[in-house]
């Protein structure tokens, strides 16, 4: 049996985090949660490694980009969707700079942009939980 693949949502918003988590878990996918960028470096490294990192910019600590910024110097390669309500010309540079496979989500975004930019990072296919057998 395979198992789903894992994501790791962090947003100091908690009905943003809940909304992503239950959209991604419909979708079949297994979704941990984190409140800041300190609780998102903690489960990783208790928890990890994860098939994606969905991280929101603005959060207390360090903020969605250092954090992810400071997962990678540490190695971590996971695909990365970075989320903002920002509006800063700077940040879609500073996402490309993550390197590996990353994607901007500009909120407010629908499930079928959550799910595309999903589709976009991870070569992992959900298994949707209500579909079943393909």
């Amino acid at each position: 049996m395979v198992s789903p693949p894992r994501v790791l949502v962090a947003d100091d918003d908690p009905e943003m985090v809940g909304a992503i988590a239950d959209a991604l878990e419909r979708l079949g996918y297994q979704v941990a949660r984190a409140a800041s960028g300190a609780e998102l470096v903690d489960r990783y490294a208790r928890e990890g490694p994860f098939d994606l990192i969905i991280s929101d910019v603005s959060m207390p600590w360090m903020d969605g980009l250092k954090t992810v910024q400071s997962m990678r110097s540490a190695g971590v390669t996971a695909p990365v969707i970075v989320m903002t309500a920002l509006r800063n010309d700077q940040i879609p540079l500073q996402v490309r700079a993550l390197g590996g496979k990353t994607r901007l989500l500009q909120k407010p975004f629908d499930l079928v942009e959550l799910e595309t930019a999903v589709m976009a990072v991870t070569s992992t296919a959900p298994h949707r939980a209500a579909d079943g057998p393909r």
